[in-house]
């Protein structure tokens, strides 16, 4: 598994913006932006919380793949493309791996 895996639900979630509304949960989300994406966001988000408390690790990988799909679907709502997100994580992740070598000289 990797962002690829990401990559291609982001790809449907934004074509789902032209499928017709009966046919389609996530248009009918899209549709109800930003309120109902994030709405819908906010009580995935509970509910990884409880099953990370609470259940099994069967329930965890579920709830957090209905995060992970609400999440997608709020960053399409707002025309935020995934990449943006996966490029300020590796800025991130970069920025880290150069103040762990800066604390590292520094104690030398």
């Amino acid at each position: 598994m990797s962002n690829d895996v990401l990559s291609r639900l982001a790809a449907i979630i934004k074509t789902r913006r032209t499928a017709r509304p009966e046919d389609s949960h996530t248009r009918r989300l899209l549709d109800g932006a930003p309120v109902k994406p994030a709405k819908k966001l906010g009580e995935e988000a509970v509910e990884v919380a409880i099953a990370a408390l609470a259940q099994d690790a069967k329930a965890l990988v579920g709830e957090t793949a209905d995060l992970l799909y609400h999440l997608l679907v709020v960053l399409e709502s707002r025309h935020i493309p995934l990449d943006d997100v996966l490029d300020e994580l590796e800025r991130r992740m970069s920025a880290t791996a150069l103040e762990q070598k800066r604390r590292k000289t520094a104690s030398r």
